[in-house]
Order: C-alpha cells, then sequence, then structure tokens
C-alpha cells in the first residue's frame, strides 16, 4: 500500500516535514554532512555547541593555552587540541551559520552551551541575525560547591534562560539534565522564564580512571538505548501539565526508541550516537520504520499518534511512577533461583 502517514510536526513553532532531528554534535560541522543528513531526511538539523568558554576567550588566548600546554604535560597537551579542531570564536561560527542557511532547507537550530549569567548572551542575538531558525541553550552547570543550594542551582537556570529569552525574537529551546530535586517544578518554571521548548535531557560528562595510566579520562561515551527510558518517563509525565514544545534526547538509537517517545508526548525525538555508529543515511532507515509502524496501526499522522501514551492518556496512570516501582522490585525474578544457593535462609 502507498503509505500516507503525515510525518509532519510542529517543533518550537517550526513547521519540520518530520519529527527526527540530529542532535547537538560535531555532525554538523561540516557542509557535505549537514547536506547528507538534509536528503536523508532530517527534519531539522541542530549545529554543535558553541561553548561560552569559546566566546569568552579570544583566540590568542587558546593559542597560548595549547602551547603552554604542549610543553608541561603531555596530558594537557592530548587534552586542548580539540578546542583547536572546534570553531574557536564567534564569527567562524556565525560564518557557519550562514553557509548552512543558504545550503540547506530545513531549519537550522544554533546551540549555545553555558553556565554562567555573563556577557556571552549578548551572543545569542548574533546568531539570531546570522539567519539561525531557533536557538538551543544547553545549560550545562555541574554543582559542584556544598555551599550552594538547590534553590541556587535553580535560581540560576531561570535567570539565564530569562536573559537569553530577553535578547532575541527566534524561538528558543532549552536542554538541561534530569538531576533537579524536583523536575516536574523545574520544567514550569523553565517554561514560565521564555523556553518554547525543552529539550530533554543533555549527558553529563562521566570522567573514567584509567588504571594503566592513572590519569582522569574524559572520553565522552556514545549514549546507549538503554539512556532513553529518562527522557520517556519524564515527556510522558510532562506531556499535559506544559503548554511547551518537548525534543527527547539521550538513548534514541532506532525507529523503535523514536515511535515510543512521540507516543508519550515527544514533538521530536533527536539523535547522535546512532549516526556516529551507522552513518548519516541511518536517518533514512529510522524515518522508514516510523512510518511503517504508524501506517500498520492505522496512525494517519504523527499529530495523531503523538502523547497517546502520556501519563494523562493510559488508562494506568500510575505506570510513570511509584506504584509501578513496588510492584516492579517485588515481582521481578532472576534466571539464577537464589532460594536454592546454599545458606540461602530457609524457605
Amino acid at each position: 500500500s502507498v503509505m500516507t502517514v503525515d510525518l509532519t510536526t510542529n517543533y518550537l513553532g517550526l513547521e519540520l516535514r518530520n519529527p527526527i532531528v540530529p542532535s547537538a554534535s560535531t555532525l554538523s560541522q561540516g557542509a557535505g554532512v549537514a547536506r547528507r543528513l538534509q536528503d536523508a531526511g532530517a527534519g531539522a538539523l541542530v549545529l554543535q555547541s558553541l561553548f561560552e568558554e569559546q566566546i569568552d576567550h579570544d583566540e590568542t588566548q587558546v593559542f597560548r593555552m595549547l602551547e603552554t600546554g604542549a610543553d608541561s604535560t603531555g596530558e594537557a597537551a592530548s587534552y586542548f587540541p580539540e578546542l583547536d579542531d572546534y570553531n574557536i570564536g564567534i564569527s567562524a561560527y556565525l560564518h557557519h551559520i550562514e553557509g548552512l542557511k543558504k545550503e540547506l532547507e530545513i531549519p537550522v537550530i544554533a546551540s549555545l552551551n553555558g553556565s554562567t549569567h555573563g556577557g556571552w548572551v549578548r551572543h545569542a542575538k548574533h546568531l539570531e541575525d546570522a539567519g539561525a531558525d531557533a536557538l538551543e541553550l544547553n545549560v550545562y552547570f555541574f554543582a559542584t560547591e556544598p555551599d550552594v543550594s538547590g534553590a541556587d542551582v535553580e535560581r540560576r537556570y531561570e535567570d539565564l534562560v530569562a536573559s537569553v529569552r530577553g535578547s532575541i525574537d527566534i524561538p528558543l529551546a532549552v536542554k538541561v539534565g534530569p538531576f533537579f530535586s524536583s523536575m516536574a517544578n523545574m520544567a514550569v518554571r523553565l517554561v514560565e522564564a521564555g523556553a518554547d521548548g525543552l529539550v530533554l535531557f543533555n549527558r553529563f560528562l562521566q570522567p573514567d580512571i584509567d588504571l594503566e595510566t592513572l590519569t582522569v579520562d574524559p572520553t565522552l561515551h556514545l549514549s546507549t538505548a538503554e539512556e532513553v527510558r529518562m527522557p520517556l518517563r519524564w515527556i510522558a509525565l510532562l506531556r499535559d501539565r506544559l503548554d511547551c514544545s518537548l525534543a527527547a534526547t539521550s538513548g534514541v538509537h532506532s525507529w523503535e526508541d523514536a515511535v515510543k517517545l512521540i507516543l508519550a508526548g515527544a514533538d521530536v525525538t533527536m539523535m547522535a550516537s546512532a549516526l556516529y555508529l551507522h552513518g548519516p543515511d541511518y536517518l533514512t532507515t529510522v524515518l522508514e520504520g516510523l512510518q511503517a509502524w504508524l501506517d500498520e496501526r492505522g496512525y494517519g499522522s504523527v499529530r495523531q499518534a503523538r502523547g497517546s501514551m502520556s501519563q494523562r492518556s493510559v488508562p494506568q496512570a500510575e505506570a510513570f511512577s511509584r506504584a509501578n516501582y513496588l510492584r516492579m522490585l517485588t515481582s521481578y525474578s532472576s534466571a539464577f533461583d537464589w532460594r536454592d544457593a546454599p545458606g540461602s535462609p530457609a524457605t
């Protein structure tokens, strides 16, 4: 049968041809790969992040750091040159946006990664002027000081979002991690501060210790499909409570993941790790799977399917909350029957 499923979705007020969007990553660094992602079917493209640190230090400072690093410790040398590969400074980034806007038909979403409330916020306006269709603000702030309270951290997020919102007219998406003591409340407050959409969730770098060299290994590991459960749960919980766009990211590896997230209530699902693993054309596979599933189930559109498994839509609404946790733990059984194990309590 000819598939007539309408895949269009609205994200941040932008009309996208489908909900599959490459998330902020180095995949968008070159115009060639960006074009391939578009040809493979991407609904929009989120650019790699421009880091607050890149804007604050001019190039000479960065290069001085590279040079001194190279002499002093081998470790620093291996760590810093990435800044060099990364497009240093805002002018290169603005140039990149302008180039992609000429090259691509799909919306181009710029990305700012920062943690402080500072002068760099004014650069959000430059991204808009360069032609970005929307801005994704990735608030990456890891609270490590014992004297900084949760309330302080939350206020910092709100101030940051409000100040960026105040400086631009294009839509603003805010990408945050899941580690708030009240994620639902924080989501509401971010929207009140000016977010047109939430991108759930960013992945914090979890450094490891290399036992051979006894150094801290800052390698970024690709996401695993397991990680999709966190955005799945929160999007299902927030969909009916928030009047804003919701994007799911972290652990979206297959068309099945995309379908689940849309059913939970996501307007778009973002992927990067799967594209690193399988190449840009993998996007087409994801789209075909999504379309086929919706078609088989008799859905006419993505819009019709979206949120049909959110918390309010599911008869057993507690499936996403604590009651289910209790049931799951008490009914879990292992392949290894510990009751027969020597020394186990007599049954």
